[in-house]
């Protein structure tokens, strides 16, 4: 029967949960590797079927008993790359370069601060807080006219005496 009529006549398929990859454990893969050492012939593919287990896993266990990694008290020896001690001039190459930008981040900061003093100074003048005009604003902002300013010659146009160009 297909799945489809399994459903179909009432019958609920379940999905199991997701598998998980096999551990073994040391004093396991040791107990196994000493079986099929000991196993006659003929009788190794029948300890690998009882046990779930394929020959591959028999030949990496046995080259792991060789190397040393299953003697008793031995632990499983953790996967990926080995960690290594990082080089010295590595850290000192680090450290002077968050050195050097914090020494950047400070020269910006006081290259902004000069711009705002430079920006400041004349209303900073003798003189320029005794009711002294405010200059207007810019009339061109990137190459067009600003709104206030746009606003103010319209608000002009058209009226005689205000200073419309046309009054002459």
């Amino acid at each position: 029967m297909t799945t489809t009529e399994l459903t179909l006549a009432g019958q609920q398929t379940e999905v199991g949960a997701k598998p998980r990859r096999r551990r073994f454990t040391v004093e396991y893969k040791r107990k196994i590797v000493k079986e099929a050492d000991a196993a006659k012939p003929g009788q190794l593919g029948a300890l690998l079927r009882r046990e779930g287990l394929y020959s591959s896993h028999l030949t990496c266990w046995r080259a792991a008993r060789d190397r040393g990694e299953l003697a008793p008290g031995a632990t499983a020896r953790k996967r990926g790359p080995l960690a290594t001690a990082p080089d010295p001039r590595d850290l000192q190459l680090a450290a002077q370069g968050r050195e050097l930008a914090r020494w950047q981040r400070r020269a910006e900061r006081a290259e902004a601060l000069v711009d705002v003093q430079k920006k400041q100074r004349p209303a900073m003048l003798p003189g320029s807080w005794r009711g002294s005009v405010a200059p207007d604003p810019p009339a061109v902002v990137s190459g067009r006219v600003s709104t206030h300013k746009r606003r103010h010659l319209h608000s002009l146009r058209g009226r005689p005496g205000r200073g419309n160009f046309l009054d002459v």
